[in-house]
């Protein structure tokens, strides 16, 4: 695969500091990420790795970061698709989705996050109030995505059992545990999620979760493979997860290793990676 090749990023994020905090970001590890990130600084690293569409996702649980994210998608050609949030558990979700799809922008909704990864409930997503949320997702059109703990992802298994009609999308692979180089129990409860076929996952967010200062792509292979494995190409999207990436690799690196963790595939395979997955599940236009 060559730079020329057309590539969705399918996970990014941006944030102003001066509009809201990012109160995730604490600590001198974190520092890097302690200042405001734009598209405008997003698209000429993306534009020069050959990505010709993106998917924005939610970084903070707070209803007015949607609304801004989808004008942003509205007037910015690059932006593909938004991956929003809203209270799973409010009664008046469906109404509060239909009001999102009238907004400016409101077309580029592709599905909704929460921060399942901070909940102190390991089966928070099996509560009935967050289930009748999810199900009110999937009547909208909309997919979810879900970005857990490794920890959490039993519980994934079992949702996305008992919502069929609803695609989960796993970001990060389910976070596995790559700087303790520890494959269990992350490669089991990831192969049942990927049994449902309701399920894809993101390749995206591996350099961070390895050793940020000293990892490999070797480091990162056994994690990658697994994944392919489980949900083959066609159920896989490649994701940069810019800005936070910064605190492991450049963009460009991001993606030349992405690159090197699917060489072996096939020319439509590394198609489906790295496009064609996130354009059919996310709808993009």
């Amino acid at each position: 695969m060559t730079g020329r090749e057309r590539i969705v990023d399918a996970h990014h994020h941006v944030w102003d500091l001066a509009v809201r905090d990012q109160e995730w970001i604490t600590g001198d590890e974190m520092a890097p990420l302690a200042r405001t990130f734009t598209l405008a600084d997003l698209e000429p690293e993306a534009r020069a790795a050959g990505v010709y569409a993106t998917v924005l996702v939610q970084t903070v649980t707070v209803p007015e970061e949607t609304p801004e994210f989808l004008a942003l998608a509205d007037g910015n050609d690059l932006v593909a698709g938004v991956v929003g949030w809203t209270d799973l558990t409010a009664p008046d979700i469906a109404d509060t989705l239909a009001a999102l799809r009238e907004l400016p922008g409101g077309d580029r909704l592709v599905a909704i996050r929460h921060q399942v990864q901070g909940e102190a409930d390991p089966e928070w997503l099996l509560r009935p109030d967050v289930r009748r949320g999810l199900s009110a997702v999937a009547a909208a059109g909309l997919v979810y995505d879900l970005v857990v703990q490794s920890r959490q992802l039993p519980a994934t298994v079992s949702a996305a059992a008992l919502l069929p009609e609803l695609t989960f999308v796993l970001d990060h692979a389910g976070k596995p545990p790559i700087a303790t180089r520890s494959l269990h129990p992350w490669a089991a409860d990831l192969k049942a999620l990927a049994d449902h076929p309701n399920t894809v996952c993101k390749l995206s967010g591996l350099v961070t979760e390895a050793d940020l200062r000293t990892w490999t792509v070797d480091d990162l292979r056994p994690y990658a493979d697994t994944v392919l494995d489980a949900f083959g190409p066609d159920r896989l999207m490649f994701g940069s997860d810019w800005p936070v990436c910064r605190l492991a690799a450049s963009y460009a690196e991001v993606v030349d290793t992405v690159r090197t963790l699917t060489e072996d595939l096939a020319e439509d395979e590394r198609a489906a990676v790295f496009a064609t997955t996130a354009e059919r599940v996310y709808g993009l236009r």
